[in-house]
Parts: structure tokens; C-alpha cells; sequence
């Protein structure tokens, strides 16, 4: 069993948002996408998609989207990203999720040798611009993290962690999330949200004591990251 991981699919089979507005590398990105797993991941691998998977407003929409994600190989380990607008209460997220797929929030779930944690994250304090409505969602969201970690200690298997949002600023500031990440040693954290070159390249892949890596689609050519063997 390998496990791969890749971010920010965006979706769009029936909201019909197509990607390449935003530049021509997302050109036919979900062919891409699908040809490159085809091509690397088995039935019995696992893949973590941290957020950010459908344009979809509703289930209706997300449908097709999913659908899309749930034909490919292996299971699949999904976050709620902040486009995510199709995402409501876990509950009924689940009840609308195909069979290959797995939905986290507030808990963790056991994939042979591991245990996945995770949750999307916030603009974290140090970057410019934070609010007050900044601070209540990243507080949340600290708190939902700790909630997932816990659980997965239970396991007491070495965790891996998603999150949408990078665990720190573009100033590589060490914040309360890589705390949390060192508390429960998380030894591999991915995460999505970060797009454009310049960005990609910037990004360090250990932040303090844990490893971490981008993996927005268009920051890995839109093939599935194999992150462990």
C-alpha cells in the first residue's frame, strides 16, 4: 500500500466552472488528473485530498464531481476546503459520499500502518490583514485539529495530517497548528490552498520539526503525490 495525496481537484462537472480562467495551465485538468492516477495508484492505495474539491453549491452538483473521484483507484481521504461550498454537516456528507470515499472532521480514520487526522485551517494571525472574524475561525479551527489529532493517537499508529490551509505564513512563522503537529508528532502533513509559481517554489518541505508538502494540483503537474511507500 502507497499513499499519495493531492489538493485543490476543483471540480466542476455540473457547476460548470471551467479552471482554465485562471490560466492555461488548467487546461482539460480533470482528464489530466485522472490519466496521471490511472497511471500510478492501485486499488488498494490510499489517496488524501485536502480540500477544496468541488465548485458544487449542493450535493446535486458535487454528484458528478464525486462520482468522478470514487471511479479512479483507491481510497480516498477528503477535508473540507474553503470552496467547498457543498459541504454542510458531516453527517449528511457521508450519507452522500460513494463507497472508496472517506470524509474527516473533528475525528480520524486507520489506513493499514497509519492513522489520518485533519482539518482545513485558517489564515493564521502573523499575515497581514487578520480580523477578528479571522481569529474566531482559526480559534475553530485550532480546536477541530486538536479534536482529530486525538483521536487518531488513539490508533497509536504514526499520524499523518491534512489541512487546506498551510500550517503557517509566507514568512515560514512558527504557529499554535505546527505546535499541534509537534505535540502529537505528526510525521507527514500535506496540504492544498497555495497556487502560482512563485509560490511552489517558496514553500519549504519541513516546516520546524514536522515535514510538510504542497499539493495543490497545479503544484505537482496535477498527478497524485506518492508521499509514502
Amino acid at each position: 500500500m502507497s499513499i499519495y495525496a493531492i489538493g485543490d481537484l476543483h471540480l466542476s462537472f455540473a457547476a460548470d466552472k471551467p479552471m482554465d480562467v485562471f490560466g492555461k495551465q488548467w487546461s482539460n485538468h480533470p482528464e489530466r488528473i485522472a490519466k496521471a492516477w490511472k497511471q500510478q495508484i492501485k486499488e488498494h492505495d490510499i489517496v488524501l485530498l485536502p480540500g477544496d474539491i468541488s465548485w458544487a453549491m449542493n450535493y446535486e452538483e458535487a454528484a458528478p464531481d464525486l462520482q468522478f473521484i470514487a471511479d479512479l483507484p483507491g481510497h480516498k481521504i477528503m477535508i473540507k476546503g474553503n470552496h467547498d461550498y457543498w459541504w454542510s454537516t458531516i453527517k449528511k456528507v457521508r450519507e452522500h459520499l460513494p463507497a472508496s470515499i472517506f470524509a474527516i472532521q473533528n475525528d480520524a480514520i486507520a489506513v493499514g500502518d497509519y492513522v489520518v487526522a485533519g482539518t482545513r485551517g485558517w489564515n493564521t494571525p502573523s499575515m497581514k490583514g487578520f480580523t477578528l472574524e479571522d481569529h474566531k475561525l482559526y480559534s475553530r479551527e485550532l480546536g477541530r485539529l486538536r479534536l482529530s489529532l486525538e483521536q487518531a493517537k488513539q490508533a497509536k499508529l504514526p499520524i499523518l495530517c491534512m489541512l487546506h490551509y498551510p500550517p503557517t505564513d509566507e514568512t515560514f512563522a512558527r504557529t499554535e497548528v505546527i505546535d499541534l503537529l509537534e505535540e502529537f508528532e505528526v510525521i507527514y502533513c500535506v496540504y492544498g490552498h497555495l497556487h502560482g509559481e512563485a509560490v511552489f517554489h517558496a514553500m519549504p518541505k519541513n516546516l520546524y520539526k514536522v515535514p510538510c508538502e504542497l499539493v495543490s494540483a497545479d503544484a505537482i503537474s496535477f498527478a497524485p503525490k506518492c508521499i509514502l511507500k
